[in-house]
């Protein structure tokens, strides 16, 4: 009797999928029967060339293999690249025709030969199985959970639920749910989280990731909540809704809503354009939160024309009649006009910078004309000089003319205050700019008011 090999192409007993080969082989047997397959076999006293036999018999029936429509389609392809296509197409489709009919075939034939003792080998079962809720009906010949979802064509992937577990036991009218998890991409406010949810819309994954609430009113997202998400995954952008307030240049603040997740989309949203000396508060990457404050600075720049006074310019003419140090104003001129251009710039509506960059004379101004004095002022009579050069020559060294820069002045070393308050103004602006008697005529003054030399405390004692 001939028996399987315990190995195929180095792949272990029990382990093997069906063969590609468009006839039945041995390996086909053994991915049917799986391990027990000899034993099996020799219950029903048959061998496996005979049962291969039997199964390409015409009394066995099964359906024909369909190759798929794309390969019969694409008239384009040369001889040879349609030959490849073919037979790679053929593979395929064998192995997909094995995988669904031939464990019930081969079941089959054994029952068959076997008549009811065999009926523990055509436990043929009617189970349904829910992929994410969609429900199917298969029939198999497996015992367990793992091995229908084998017959229906189905594998189970790292983070999908199935339930029971595909080592439990499944009898007819068994009921297998599936649940596919599928990597969900949430960019939230520009802020990335990645996920496996088991669910096949958008509302139900934001459901199990505990984010229901980004379902409110007002939130902004690139899937509807409704949308299927597709086995291979999905990226969906959530934008929340955000209160903020605005405050553009020297407008009155107000509250505006936006889904906005930077400072440049909210711009954009409101149609809101910068200057080229305009600038955003933190600038255009600021990312945006609820009860936000946008704040937008504009700075413009304008030109302003306005006419001008100009002050009339002074001429002074030596007087000889006039005391030296005295003026006079002969005419007082007339103010001119100018149109003075001004570059203004404000910022949120105040002028902050005001710089003149053209000007343009209308009316010339009419020169003020005044009188200098060069008339040298005569000596007023004075009395006894001699004490007062006695006095000088301790107050400045004797030096009539002295300004050190000290506040005193002139050789008896007045200040400014005493000197115009006993009418020295009348002779010289300074007492340094005066002459000696005038000097001493404003000390007699002086010393006759105070009766005696006490402005004078320390050289006073000299006269």
């Amino acid at each position: 009797m001939a028996t399987l090999d315990r190995e195929v192409g180095g792949t272990a007993y029990g382990q093997l999928d069906f063969s590609d080969a468009p006839g039945i082989t041995q390996q086909d047997i053994l991915a049917a029967l799986g391990p027990d397959a000899d034993a099996m076999m020799a219950e029903i006293d048959v061998d496996v060339d005979e049962l291969i036999r039997l199964i390409n018999a015409e009394t066995t029936f099964l359906p024909p293999i369909v190759l798929p429509d794309e390969v019969e389609a694409d008239r384009t392809a040369s001889p040879q690249a349609k030959r490849a296509a073919l037979d790679e197409g053929l593979r395929e489709t064998t192995q997909i025709w094995k995988r669904r009919f031939l464990k019930g075939a081969v079941l089959g034939v054994m029952l068959s030969i076997a008549g009811g003792g065999a009926a523990a080998l055509a436990a043929n079962k009617s189970v349904t199985v829910d992929v994410d809720g969609q429900q199917r009906t298969i029939h198999s010949f497996g015992g367990t959970v793992g091995e229908v979802l084998e017959d229906a064509g189905l594998s189970v992937g790292a983070h999908d639920s199935l339930s029971p577990s595909p080592q439990a036991e499944v009898g007819d009218g068994g009921v297998i749910k599936l649940e596919r998890g599928r990597q969900l991409k949430l960019v939230v406010d520009g802020a990335e989280r990645t996920s496996w949810v088991r669910a096949t819309n958008l509302g139900d994954a934001l459901g199990q990731l505990g984010m229901a609430d980004m379902a409110k009113q007002g939130t902004w997202m690139s899937m509807d909540q409704s949308g299927q998400l597709p086995l291979e995954g999905a990226t969906v952008e959530i934008k929340t809704l955000k209160h903020l307030t605005l405050f553009d240049g020297a407008n009155t603040p107000k509250q505006v809503n936006t889904t906005a997740v930077t400072t440049k989309e909210f711009l954009t949203e409101y149609k809101l354009t910068l200057g080229k000396e305009d600038a955003v508060e933190g600038g255009l990457d600021v990312k945006l939160t609820d009860g936000a404050e946008v704040h937008i600075s504009r700075t413009g720049v304008s030109m302003v024309q306005q006419q001008e006074a100009i002050d009339p310019p002074e001429q002074k003419v030596d007087d000889p009649d006039l005391d030296k140090g005295q003026t006079k104003v002969v005419d007082p001129g007339a103010p001119g006009s100018k149109m003075v251009t001004y570059k203004v710039t404000q910022k949120n509506g105040k002028e902050v910078n005001r710089e003149s960059v053209d000007e343009k004379v209308i009316t010339e101004a009419k020169p003020k004309i005044i009188h200098v004095g060069t008339k040298k002022p005569v000596d007023p009579p004075i009395g006894d000089a001699s004490s007062w050069d006695r006095i000088a020559q301790c107050e400045s060294g004797g030096n009539w003319a002295i300004n050190t820069g000290n506040g005193y002045y002139g050789g008896l070393q007045f200040d400014k205050r005493t000197w115009d308050a006993y009418g020295g103004d009348a002779y010289a602006s300074l007492p340094s700019q005066a002459s000696k008697a005038q000097q001493i005529s404003i000390a007699e003054k002086v010393r006759d008011a105070r009766g005696g030399y006490s402005a004078w405390p320390v050289c006073g004692k000299k006269a």
